[in-house]
């Protein structure tokens, strides 16, 4: 175990050592030739210097007849005078001639000591063209380096890998390594209890293949799983990893998609190429809808779509002609109405696991999964929190308790508290409060008379969202702002869509009752009213004119190049959406009138205290006629003192923007 212990790991080749070699090569060159300073003389300069005694040694160069003279400091001065190189001490100066040849030079040299001008010794030796082929050569090296290492990049975005250009159409698939300390179990997942079991089914078959096979069964060759973003189906896929004792292929939709041609039908063959080596194994493809999509749905039909190319390849490799036993594909997409059929077809995907928002006991376990390294008090209820946020996914529930975390963090508190998780859930919601931004008094007035309108008749309808907060406080793009805690019903009926209108348009009514006026800040009231009046008409088959008629289509294959209706029906789908929505408005104006003098003072309390709750309605108006389950909950979510600055939010399930 020492000896693995201190085995060390050879460093991995760096193209950037090339390069670091290069430089330190020029740099080596350059100090070596700062220490020696050399000036061409002529041979009659060369002649005199030498006869005046300054030179100390000279090397004779035969291959480039050329003389080298090492010369005295006192010489150096004079020879170098007036030159851009003035050697300094402890520099090597020398002057450079050509002579006519070395067995001229030598009979000089020979003459020159007879005559005792010159007593240093002489050298002949063959002259090196380092210098010569390096400054010639050296930029071309750095060239064709440069365009190496831009290859390379390029290579590695294209293609991936070490393998250049030639790995083009090899797969990216990352394989998991099942030994790390940070894999994700299924305990990991809160929730999803139906998801894992048909998961941790094929988990089981492949860990256990006896126990299915004796019976007869066959393994499945493919889950996909559909959900809306959030909701755990990538989390879900990291599980499987963690958890099979089998090789784990990972890879996005995106992957396969490339500019080049035919590349991602190459990489698709790679990617089982590789598991059928390493089979049995998992692959999961996220985001398949990037590659997925159904063929023909577009309106470049007649081209050759590289998409549809790699669709037709991954057709192929999981239920071809080919064997590909062993191998098990699941996949992760929330949009699986634009999937091609081929690819739904037991055989492919003989599983489709659906993915949806938790419930109320599937949001206890994820806030208890995210709140397992939060530091909390005693005040924070798990229950409270779990029934604040109906609608959250699972990403939104993490997004809480961080969000919780930080503001705790923000204000120097020790641990979070339950109003920190408050105050998380209507920043997500609604956005920073904005109390810097300038807002008249007409306008304050306004904006506490639409609210007041909102809540007035939603307290009084049968269907109506229990109240938890109003206020005129600008939060992100609204002015003000209402939350309700809604009922979480599988299906509406039509009563509980007409109270949602008439709530919605009681802001505008109130407006054009009580001020004379209306203005623009029931925008997104009328965008929504309109949404469901539509829905109600074309899509629920709700109408009076139009019964039990559905233009909803869900098969994904409409062009959209035709109405599936003519214009005669078009104009009573007009017609009825405005009988609709007029119905409402009056029924919303017959609320307010009952409810008048309520209505103005619930608006002045707005406008005064800015906040509003649950108990200021109930005390104006009388408890509320129809009891919903939820009513004692919103009780418990209220505050039990007066509201002050940033402290007075409360959880927002439902946020109705007064823009």
């Amino acid at each position: 175990m020492a000896n693995n212990n201190n085995q060390r790991k050879l460093p991995k080749f760096n193209f950037f050592w090339m390069y670091g070699l290069m430089v330190l090569a020029l740099l080596t060159f350059y100090y070596w030739q700062s220490n020696e300073v050399s000036q061409p003389v002529s041979w009659t300069q060369f002649e005199t210097w030498v006869k005046t005694g300054g030179v100390k040694s000279i090397t004779v160069y035969t291959n480039k007849n050329t003389a080298e003279a090492v010369v005295t400091d006192s010489l150096a001065q004079e020879l170098f005078k007036g030159s851009q190189y003035t050697p300094t001490p402890g520099t090597a100066a020398k002057m450079v001639t050509h002579i006519p040849s070395s067995d001229k030079f030598e009979e000089k040299v020979d003459e020159w000591k007879e005559q005792g001008v010159f007593k240093g010794d002489v050298k002949y030796d063959q002259a090196s063209d380092f210098s010569m082929i390096f400054w010639t050569f050296g930029p071309i090296l750095l060239l064709v380096g440069l365009w190496f290492f831009m290859l390379r990049r390029m290579n590695g975005g294209a293609g991936g890998g070490a393998g250049g250009i030639f790995s083009v159409g090899k797969s990216k698939a990352r394989l998991f390594d099942k030994d790390k300390d940070n894999k994700v179990t299924f305990q990991d997942v809160a929730g999803l209890a139906e998801a894992k079991v048909e998961i941790a089914e094929i988990v089981d078959f492949l860990k256990n293949p006896k126990h299915y096979t004796e019976l007869g069964g066959k393994i499945p060759k493919g889950a996909l799983l559909v959900g809306p973003p959030g909701t755990g189906k990538t989390l879900l896929a990291k599980a499987v990893a963690g958890e099979a004792d089998v090789p784990f292929f990972s890879m996005s939709g995106s992957d396969f998609v490339e500019m080049f041609v035919g590349v991602g039908a190459s990489r698709v063959r790679d990617l089982f190429r590789q598991a059928k080596e390493k089979a049995p194994c998992i692959v999961f493809i996220d985001e398949i809808d990037a590659v997925g999509r159904a063929r023909g749905n577009r309106a470049n039909m007649n081209a050759n779509d590289e998409r549809e190319s790699t669709l037709n390849q991954l057709l192929t490799e999981m239920d071809g002609f080919g064997s590909n036993s062993g191998v098990i594909i699941l996949a992760a997409t929330n949009r699986a109405d634009v999937l091609d059929k081929a690819l739904l077809r037991a055989g492919r995907f003989d599983r489709q696991i659906y993915v949806e928002l938790p419930e109320l006991s599937d949001r206890k376990e994820i806030f208890q999964v995210h709140l397992r390294n939060v530091k909390t008090d005693g005040s924070v209820d798990l229950d409270l929190l779990s029934r604040q946020t109906p609608g959250f996914s699972g990403a939104d529930i993490a997004n809480v308790c961080n969000e919780a975390a930080l503001i705790a963090a923000r204000h120097k508190k020790q641990a979070v508290q339950r109003q920190d998780f408050m105050d998380a859930i209507d920043r997500i919601v609604g956005g920073l409060e904005k109390r810097s931004k300038v807002i008249t008094d007409e306008e304050r007035r306004s904006i506490a008379v639409h609210e007041a309108g909102h809540a007035t008749v939603s307290w009084h309808l049968r269907y109506g969202d229990p109240l938890i907060k109003v206020t005129i406080v600008p939060r992100g793009k609204a002015l003000g702002a209402a939350w309700y805690m809604p009922e979480e019903r599988q299906i509406e009926p039509k009563q509980a869509l007409l109270d949602k209108i008439c709530s919605l348009m009681a802001g505008r009514v109130a407006e054009d009752m009580f001020l004379g006026f209306i203005d623009t800040g029931a925008l997104n009231d009328l965008e929504r009213a309109t949404k469901i009046a539509y829905a109600m008409v074309t899509y629920y088959g709700m109408s009076d004119k139009m019964p039990n008629i559905s233009y909803y289509d869900t098969s994904g294959d409409a062009y959209g190049f035709t109405k599936p209706y003519s214009e005669d029906r078009a104009q009573t789908i007009d017609e009825e959406v405005q009988a609709i929505i007029n119905g409402q408005y009056e029924r919303a104006r017959s609320i307010l009138t009952q409810y008048e003098r309520g209505h103005h003072e619930l608006a002045d309390l707005l406008q005064q205290r800015e906040v509003i709750y649950t108990e200021d309605a109930e005390r104006i108006f009388g408890p509320r006629q129809w009891k919903s389950r939820t009513e004692e909950i919103i009780k418990d979510a209220s505050p039990a003192v007066e509201p002050q600055g940033d402290n007075v939010t409360v959880t927002p399930p439902t946020f109705e923007p007064n823009e």
